[in-house]
């Protein structure tokens, strides 16, 4: 018993009470979203949209954890431009929301895929990354690399 209550704790904190503030709730983000889409064309990249908030222990959860791995930051920073988005009850970024096609219907946090013109490629429900009480890193390795631009580019399947 006392064992599952410190495990508890521990998670708690993890979650709640180490992960520093990202999401700002002051940002635009249709102007963030756009300035990304910009910097995608640029680089030759897709957007990577993480949709949550400070509130979120979620989010703060799955932040540690793609920070804390090599290999997805690898993924993320060779493919994506990434931005996130502030959902809160301060800021709901309602343009935003509409133009991702309203991803919060998924609970958070909820991830977006955009290619570099700023058309949607994927909505993922975070919750199917998840695994206990944190994420499974294949799963999550499989969606990112699942959606960079190499994996759609037709060249790439060519015999």
């Amino acid at each position: 018993m006392k064992k599952g209550l410190l495990c508890t704790l521990f998670i708690a904190a993890l979650c709640f009470g180490q992960a520093e503030e990202k999401y700002d709730p002051s940002i635009d983000a249709m102007s963030a979203i756009k300035s990304a889409i910009s910097l995608a064309k640029k680089s030759n990249k897709h957007i990577f949209i993480k949709v949550g908030g400070n509130w979120c222990g979620w989010c703060k959860l799955y932040a540690k954890f793609a920070e804390a791995n090599e290999e997805i930051m690898k993924v993320m920073n060779d493919n994506y431009v990434e931005v996130l988005v502030n959902w809160s009850m301060e800021n709901k970024n309602p343009k935003a929301m509409a133009y991702l096609g309203y991803p919060q219907r998924f609970g958070f946090p909820v991830f977006v895929v955009l290619d570099n013109n700023g058309e949607i490629l994927h909505t993922q429900n975070s919750a199917f990354l998840e695994e206990g009480r944190g994420y499974n890193l294949d799963k999550v390795l499989q969606f990112i690399n699942g959606w960079t631009p190499k994996a759609l580019d037709p060249i790439t399947y060519q015999n």
